[in-house]
């Protein structure tokens, strides 16, 4: 199952709300994301984002999908942990969340308990136990290989990727979204969309002014970092022999800061505005599958809602 320069973290998120792990798909690919649904869109598009809480419904909706496929094919399948709002916080940019920050620091420990939930996963423990043909079996109804055919998608920036057409993993996205080949292709555009407009959105002089005075900020309070991924590249040194309790302490102390200075200066609102124009300017090409994709999610929600029996 499944920090770098500024630009690279940027083009990852912006503001902190970003999917723990791999626990979370179909992120739109978006510089700046605080609340979803109500972020910044192309103006030329329809529709809107997910929220979190209904990402994670339709997450849910496709588990039981997947289970329901597995055990038609003589498998068992266990749904198993799926994130909360909070685990899908934390690692962008620069934190907002001042509250979120305080009880997670940068979720060192929230990411913790995803590794320990991959670990523990049944279903890794059940197809391991599998004879060997029998496992093999398992992995292709579950995830399918190349005999079955391939679809192919095309990235933004250059170069494709491809998944195979027919799994039960296939099925449950082919059942939720109507058409899982679309889906595919404008899914893969929309969340990989930021290498378009990051280079020229981080150079542009309102950002480079906005992180000068978050950066004066964090002096302020006794902290002296540059930029936000600074903070989590000096983590490491500055929690260096410190026990787990006191290491804590310090990213706690930290990330209250970075997420008090980021909403105090221009940071968090100069990120969101300028998302808005680079987005616009340079993302025209792509309105019509950003579109696809917005509507897409909400028929998928729809369907998850009476998969589940439940609302986000």
């Amino acid at each position: 199952m499944k920090r770098a320069p500024v630009a690279a973290c940027v083009g990852a998120v912006i503001v902190a709300v970003t999917a723990a792990g791999c626990t979370a798909s179909h992120r739109p690919d978006s510089a700046t994301h605080v609340q979803k649904g109500t972020t910044a869109q192309n103006s030329k598009t329809q529709g809107r984002e997910l929220t979190d809480a209904e990402q994670i419904l339709v997450q849910r909706a496709e588990a039981l999908l997947v289970k329901k496929c597995m055990e038609n094919k003589g498998f068992k399948y266990w749904v198993g942990w799926l994130p909360t709002v909070d685990d899908l916080k934390g690692d962008g940019y620069v934190l907002t969340d001042v509250d979120w920050a305080r009880k997670h620091g940068y979720g060192s420990r929230l990411k913790s308990k995803l590794q320990k939930v991959q670990r523990d996963d049944p279903n890794n423990a059940y197809a391991n136990a599998l004879p060997q043909n029998e496992r093999v079996r398992y992995g292709k109804a579950l995830e399918g290989g190349p005999s079955s055919g391939m679809l192919t998608a095309e990235l933004p920036a250059g170069g494709t990727v491809q998944t195979p057409r027919d799994s039960c993993q296939a099925d449950a996205k082919n059942r939720l979204y109507g058409d899982f080949a679309t889906w595919f292709r404008v899914e893969k555009t929309a969340t990989n969309l930021s290498s378009l407009y990051v280079p020229d959105l981080v150079k542009d002089k309102r950002f480079v002014h906005a992180v000068e005075k978050w950066s004066a900020c964090m002096r302020e309070a006794g902290h002296n970092f540059a930029d936000p991924p600074a903070v989590r590249r000096q983590l490491p040194r500055l929690t260096k022999g410190l026990s787990a309790k006191k290491a804590y302490a310090v990213e706690v102390e930290l990330a209250v800061s970075e997420a008090t200075c980021a909403t105090q200066t221009p940071l968090s609102g100069t990120a969101h505005a300028l998302e808005t124009e680079y987005r616009d300017r340079k993302l025209r090409r792509y309105a019509k599958d950003i579109t696809t994709y917005q509507r897409m999610s909400l028929l998928a929600l729809q369907r998850a809602k009476d998969i589940t029996g439940s609302t986000a």
